[in-house]
């Protein structure tokens, strides 16, 4: 899940954030919103990240719709990755 992406960039500049899983509340804390466009279409993936989590509160979920939260999660990605070498950090492979 690309919240991870968020919460490892907010720990890297030592901001102190909330247990979530609402992606929409993580990007409140991002220092001035450095990540732009990318990283504020994330938290259209809210809803996947709660029903992954929680049996039974399924979302029916269409083609369409898959391939644009996989777009969107990719594009968060490649944002704090790159953010990250920017300031500094070797994020290493593809592993993270």
């Amino acid at each position: 899940m690309r919240g991870k992406y968020l919460k490892a960039y907010l720990v890297f500049h030592g901001v102190d954030f909330p247990f979530t899983h609402s992606l929409r509340r993580l990007l409140t804390y991002l220092p001035a919103r450095r990540l732009g466009r990318a990283v504020t279409d994330a938290e259209e993936l809210s809803p996947y990240a709660i029903t992954a989590r929680y049996p039974g509160e399924d979302l029916a979920v269409s083609e369409p719709e898959a391939r644009r939260a996989v777009e969107i999660a990719e594009r968060v990605r490649q944002a704090v990755r790159g953010a990250l070498q920017d300031e500094g950090f070797d994020p290493g492979g593809d592993q993270f």
